[in-house]
């Protein structure tokens, strides 16, 4: 079945993480308040929500422009059947959260996730006595500290994790570098793929293994640079059970869908294996446009 656009503004949408996370504000961000997002524990679990019917897509971090790729993300990308339709960049801004009433002075221990923590030095250093507590979500902390009730406990999460849970905000974008977003895809069926496509979807996403042959990897790059495909970004994985070969994942960029089919063809000579993981509008960091803005 085709979905129309008041179906996608309705759609379930499965993220990793407790309601208030950094990912379902990303979700939220691209398609709109009018969803459902769909929370749950692990990567591995938002990936298995499609088929399981209990969502109609999947919201999942790729890349942030500190901590590089989300590694596990494109490992199970690659043993799912989904495809990816659209992209948005999120700002990831640290707040210190607390219960209402709560003064800085009262703060004796701060937690959040291990990444949050380390990406707040500096605040940290100008609060030594506090003690820093690791938690599996940075959403799931604040939940954690507004439930006991403490007024020396606080967290680091996100403004929606602070709304959410009818936390204070203590402190504002306490994180390090303010140069920091994370770039999140939306996954849908392959089967569905189709309909999201649309003129403005110039950016490819790819996986391929090399033939197993000497200057396989210049073969395989060179019909790109040929019909005027801009090659953005190229990363290699270990392919699981096969020591020392690899899996490549690269981002295009092509003006010319027909271009970019021609150069396709000549790789596929070049390969053992290429799957297109999705065609779909580049989002802009400085614009942060939904979905239905694009």
């Amino acid at each position: 079945m085709t979905m129309t656009t008041t179906d996608r503004k309705t759609m379930r949408v499965a993220f990793q993480g407790e309601p208030g996370a950094f990912s379902e504000a990303a979700a939220i961000q691209l398609l709109g308040e009018s969803i459902t997002t769909v929370p749950r524990a692990t990567f591995e679990a938002i990936f298995r929500s499609v088929a399981e019917g209990a969502a109609d897509a999947v919201l999942a971090p790729v890349e942030n422009s500190l901590a590089g790729s989300v590694l596990r993300v494109f490992d199970l990308l690659l043993e799912s059947r989904l495809a990816i339709v659209a992209e948005t960049i999120l700002p990831i801004e640290m707040q210190l959260i607390a219960l209402p009433g709560t003064s800085l002075e009262d703060i004796r221990s701060v937690a959040s996730h291990p990444m949050a923590l380390a990406q707040c030095e500096r605040f940290f250093a100008a609060h030594p006595t506090w003690k820093r507590i690791p938690a599996e979500d940075t959403a799931g902390s604040v939940r954690e500290v507004i439930s006991a009730g403490d007024k020396s406990r606080a967290a680091i999460a996100g403004r929606r994790a602070a709304e959410h849970y009818h936390g204070v905000i203590l402190a504002e974008r306490i994180q390090d570098n303010p140069e920091n977003f994370t770039r999140f895809v939306l996954l849908v069926p392959e089967k569905e793929a189709a309909c999201w496509l649309s003129a403005s979807a110039r950016k490819t996403s790819l996986a391929m293994r090399l033939a197993h042959r000497p200057g396989a990897l210049l073969a395989s790059l060179e019909p790109f640079a040929k019909h005027g495909v801009n090659l953005l970004k190229i990363e290699s994985r270990p392919i699981h059970g096969r020591p020392w070969e690899y899996q490549f994942f690269i981002d295009l960029e092509a003006e010319d869908a027909v271009n970019l089919d021609h150069a396709l063809a000549e790789v596929r000579k070049a390969t053992s294996e290429l799957r297109v993981l999705g065609r779909y509008k580049a989002a802009s960091s400085a614009s942060f446009t939904s979905f239905f803005q694009q």
